[in-house]
């Protein structure tokens, strides 16, 4: 039997176990794990507990990064920062339409920018801004369509973008570089979903949107709620200021402290340890999919599988990649969720390198249009809880159809990135 014919077989146990696990209505955890686990029961490895406990811990540092980052926007919310800056925005620019649209874009990037998570801006962010959209005379609807685009970018953004850091690791690529090619894209998608979705001559609604968000606490002040954020930047800027005379103390350390000062300056006294039992519950689901998806690729390694994938994606015509990225990727979303990123972006970005094209720019483009298929069944972890949280209680078609014309516009601008890579590499020099 060759190589090929085994990596083959392999890969279509793993994919039959994970339907068939899907069929008897496992969670995509656990039928991702099954899959890693028939693999290496039929490569002939049984049950290698090294292998799986390699696996489990690939992503540890992006876990630890996710938990601190979240930690911090949970404090940040609990102690009335982000209400208080959200009726600030809406008293201080209700009367200039576009402004306030620009701010509120830029206060759901803000949470999945940091934690690398789009469920946290919909749970920190998401409601009080669907409130001020709906006050501006958007249908709750398009309301939730707003968030959930908008949502899905922030996850994609840096500085934290888990697709890109999947991927890059996946290929021993180092994580640098990334910033402006995932900031832009994600910046101006999002600035024109809010705009198509949600713009209009109406008159914006204060009182009743004063009414409706959470008061902020007495006490709290722009300085309480900049200053965390100022100690996080320069933590980072330090560290690449002088990075042989300062000490390396990574991601998670930095967000500790930024959620330390956040606490510390915090109106209202808060349960630290009940909100870090709220984060990691928060984040269960996210942690889980890692871990398994950490499994997986051990065991996809191991076994051959990667390395069949990775051949037959470099062996494959460029024109027929490039036509199906937008289809392909969300698809593969919905189905594996960030699993898609180091079972699929790895083959791709090493193809994208051999063809001479930039990998970090490619990669980014790709990064903006994976978010798009956590509206899409079996998952639609973002969508689902989109629309729980903006209280859309209609069609969930009608949803996806609202989504549909941004959705598109981002296909775009991220398959432009692929193709255009090699003439867009200033970007990673800025």
């Amino acid at each position: 039997m060759s190589m090929f014919t085994y990596a083959g077989i392999v890969l279509g146990v793993m994919v039959a176990v994970y339907i068939a696990a899907k069929f008897l209505r496992l969670s995509t955890e656990l039928g991702m794990l099954a899959a890693a686990l028939g693999g290496g029961l039929v490569g002939g490895f049984g049950l290698p507990a090294r292998h799986i406990a390699e696996g489990a811990m690939t992503y540890l540092d992006i876990i630890l990064i996710f938990i601190t980052a979240t930690l911090f926007m949970n404090i940040l919310k609990e102690s009335g920062g982000i209400a208080f800056v959200v009726r600030g925005i809406l008293v201080r620019f209700h009367r200039s339409r576009a402004l306030l649209m620009v701010l509120l874009t830029v206060l759901l990037l803000l949470p999945g920018a940091l934690t690398g998570a789009g469920s946290v801006t919909v749970l920190i962010t998401g409601g009080m801004v669907a409130i001020v959209l709906e006050t501006m005379g958007i249908s709750k609807v398009r309301t939730a369509a707003i968030v959930f685009i908008v949502a899905g970018l922030s996850a994609a953004a840096p500085p934290v973008s888990l697709w890109a850091m999947m991927t890059a690791a996946g290929v021993n690529m180092p994580y640098i570089g990334f910033f402006l090619p995932l900031l832009v894209p994600c910046v101006v998608a999002s600035l024109i979903a809010i705009f198509l979705l949600g713009w209009s001559r109406e008159q914006i609604d204060l009182e009743t949107a004063l009414k409706e968000l959470p008061r902020a606490p007495e006490g709290m002040s722009w300085l309480k709620v900049i200053l965390p954020f100022v100690v996080f930047v320069l933590l980072v800027a330090i560290g690449r200021r002088w990075p042989h005379s300062t000490p390396v103390i990574g991601l998670p350390l930095m967000f500790l402290c930024a959620a330390g000062t956040s606490f510390v300056l915090s109106p209202l006294r808060l349960e630290f340890l009940q909100i870090s039992r709220e984060t990691i519950a928060q984040l269960l689901p996210l942690i889980g999919t890692l871990t398994c998806v950490g499994v997986l690729v051990q065991i996809m390694t191991l076994t051959g599988v990667r390395g069949l994938l990775a051949v037959t994606a470099v062996t494959l015509p460029v024109t027929l990649v490039f036509a199906t990225l937008f289809f392909v990727l969300p698809v593969s979303e919905a189905v594996l969720m960030w699993g898609a990123a180091p079972v699929l972006g790895v083959p791709l970005v090493l193809l994208f390198n051999t063809m001479g094209l930039n990998p970090i720019v490619a990669l980014a483009g790709m990064s903006v249009i994976w978010p798009l298929g956590d509206s899409l069944p079996p998952t639609a972890i973002i969508g689902r809880l989109t629309v729980e949280v903006v209280g859309y209680r209609d069609s969930y078609g009608r949803f996806l159809k609202s989504c549909a014309l941004p959705a598109v516009v981002i296909m775009i601008i991220g398959t432009l990135m692929v193709v255009f890579s090699s003439r867009l590499s200033f970007l990673t020099g800025l």
